[in-house]
């Protein structure tokens, strides 16, 4: 009690000091006495995942493969063709800019601020997107970063999964021979069961971590996947949805970017994976990569709160957002210069967290802050408590910084 009397006196003093002008010389123009900070005494404690309404698992598909010039010289992946992004962005592949501005994928900083907005939208983790561990093209920087938002979702409390991208981590280009991509294949499940399926917070269905799998379809069939699988164990692969037959017996199938969800057959696996899109407009055709695929108009949001409520009246225990920052594809929900905040907000309501918009924007200030400043104590420690779900302290310290 002492020490808050004595805090307030001082503060009373000081502020009296600076409006009376500090003292009765004259002798020019002097350094104002600055406010004092305030006193955030608590602790934040380890980060808590808000309590939700709906018992399904909720997780967004990320995809880690965008690099900046910082890294590499280039926009890869914000630019079709690896190239030099124009000051009028009119070569941005993508039909939406992040509200950041287009970021790097191994940036602690974008990790930190993505995990805290899923965080408070109600989502359980992120599925990342792995191409896994040969090296070919840019699979090195997309398994790095990969490493890096693993992480980040640690550091928030949060859990991950893995989404093998078999389709192009084996694809004709990336290994001509048939066998030689079936050996890489198998190294990259022994690499995923040891580095990855090993963390604490790698997402499980029940005692057994969960893989999915994009495709198969370069390598196909139960005999090279029993092969392939083998180092996996127990885990529950679940497949995308068609493809089960190239697997041979996966545990389950995920669904991808369907306009109408049918979920008739889900009971009959041990895990389907629902999806929900926002919508789907790819800049394929515009930037010379084929034809394209068909246009989901995102109706405003109808579409995905139509997409997240047919997995709940299906009964399902995972949901998969398709996704959070798919960008050549349209099927963002990370916030955007264009619709803001909006994907997010229905996230809250569908998940019944008891957060709102405001905490999506103290996010972003915190963000602006953290790429002001940089990592300080005070920048640590307001993530700290934004990470425990108490964004008043980190809010408190946040002003100072601003």
């Amino acid at each position: 009690m002492k020490k808050c009397f004595l805090y307030i006196v001082l503060l009373s003093t000081c502020s009296l000091w600076a409006a009376c002008g500090g003292s009765d010389s004259d002798d020019g123009p002097y350094d104002p006495i600055p406010d004092p900070p305030p006193v955030v005494d608590d602790q934040p404690g380890d980060p808590v995942q808000p309590a939700k309404t709906v018992s399904m698992k909720l997780f967004a598909h990320y995809m880690p493969w965008f690099v900046s010039p910082s890294a590499s010289g280039v926009w890869n992946h914000w630019t079709m063709s690896a190239n030099a992004l124009r000051s009028d962005k009119s070569n941005l592949a993508s039909h939406y800019e992040p509200l950041t501005g287009c970021y790097a994928s191994d940036d602690e900083a974008v990790l930190d601020y993505q995990c805290l907005l899923m965080k408070y939208s109600g989502l359980d983790g992120v599925i990342i997107d792995y191409m896994g561990e040969s090296g070919k093209n840019d699979f090195a920087t997309i398994a790095s970063a990969t490493k890096k938002m693993v992480s980040a979702t640690a550091k928030a409390g949060m859990e991950f999964a893995i989404c093998y991208d078999e389709q192009t981590a084996l694809g004709t280009g990336v290994f001509s021979d048939a066998s030689e991509a079936k050996d890489q294949a198998r190294t990259d499940m022994r690499f995923i069961q040891q580095n990855f399926m090993s963390k604490p917070n790698y997402a499980k269905n029940g005692s057994r971590p969960v893989l999915l799998m994009f495709g198969p379809a370069r390598v196909t069939g139960s005999a090279n996947w029993d092969y392939i699988a083998n180092p996996l164990g127990t885990a529950d692969v679940v497949v995308l949805n068609g493809h089960a037959a190239n697997y041979g017996s996966p545990a389950g199938e995920f669904l991808w970017v369907k306009p109408t969800p049918d979920y008739s057959q889900a009971a009959s696996w041990n895990l389907y994976i629902g999806g929900a899109m926002p919508g789907f407009w790819d800049v394929y055709k515009e930037f010379g990569q084929g034809s394209g695929y068909t246009t989901y108009d995102r109706e405003n949001g109808a579409l995905f709160e139509r997409q997240l409520n047919a997995a709940k009246t299906a009964g399902l225990s995972w949901l998969q957002v398709t996704t959070w920052n798919d960008y050549g594809e349209g099927t963002t929900i990370e916030p955007t210069q264009q619709y803001k905040y909006q994907y997010l907000t229905i996230l809250q309501k569908f998940s019944g967290v008891s957060c709102t918009e405001a905490n999506l924007k103290l996010i972003y200030r915190w963000y602006c802050v953290r790429k002001a400043r940089g990592n300080t104590a005070d920048v640590a420690k307001a993530y700290a408590f934004l990470a425990a779900m108490k964004p008043g302290p980190a809010e408190t310290i946040i002003k100072t910084l601003e």
